[in-house]
């Protein structure tokens, strides 16, 4: 990984299944569709928040429980089943004023593929897609779900002097 490009780094965007879960949806008898979210990226990403790190999700998903869990976390923004997320990252690049190169992207499928490319930092985690691993910057150890967000905003935040001893006492 290129550590000066994290401490570029002032947005992270996240996608959700496949990264921030395992990519398994448990369907119900009513149809909801399930999912399970690693506590420790959850922790990771208020506290980047209270950093002042923008965080964003950009997610194919259209559960109103994804909202719910990162608009509890603090995320700037959520959004919910989108196709084409390459002309959603430009809108918000323009909207707050980022850089490319100030922008890291996780992502595992070829839906987050274009932005991937553009981004300053791209990162997959282990399970992705042949493709996608292709055009990132960093292939994590984690799998999606099981750290991977953790992992990545803890590097951001320790190379840029913002992840402190002082965290292990904070209450988030």
């Amino acid at each position: 990984m290129v550590y000066t490009e994290l401490k570029k780094v002032k947005c992270v965007v996240l996608d959700v299944d496949g990264v921030l879960t395992n990519g398994n949806i448990l369907v119900t008898e009513e149809g909801h569709q399930l999912r399970t979210f690693n506590v420790k990226d959850g922790y990771a990403i208020q506290y980047a928040i209270k950093q002042g790190l923008d965080i964003f999700v950009i997610t194919g998903a259209r559960s109103k429980g994804v909202k719910v869990r990162f608009d509890g976390l603090g995320v700037k923004e959520t959004f919910l089943g989108i196709s084409d997320k390459w002309t959603l990252l430009q809108d918000l690049l323009s909207k707050y004023n980022y850089s490319l190169s100030e922008v890291l992207f996780i992502g595992d499928d070829m839906p987050d593929y274009k932005c991937m490319q553009k981004v300053g930092v791209a990162v997959a985690p282990a399970d992705a897609v042949e493709d996608i691993k292709s055009v990132s910057q960093y292939v994590s150890k984690y799998k999606g779900g099981e750290g991977i967000v953790r992992e990545i905003l803890e590097k951001i935040l320790r190379l840029q002097g913002k992840w402190h001893n002082d965290v292990l006492t904070t209450s988030i």
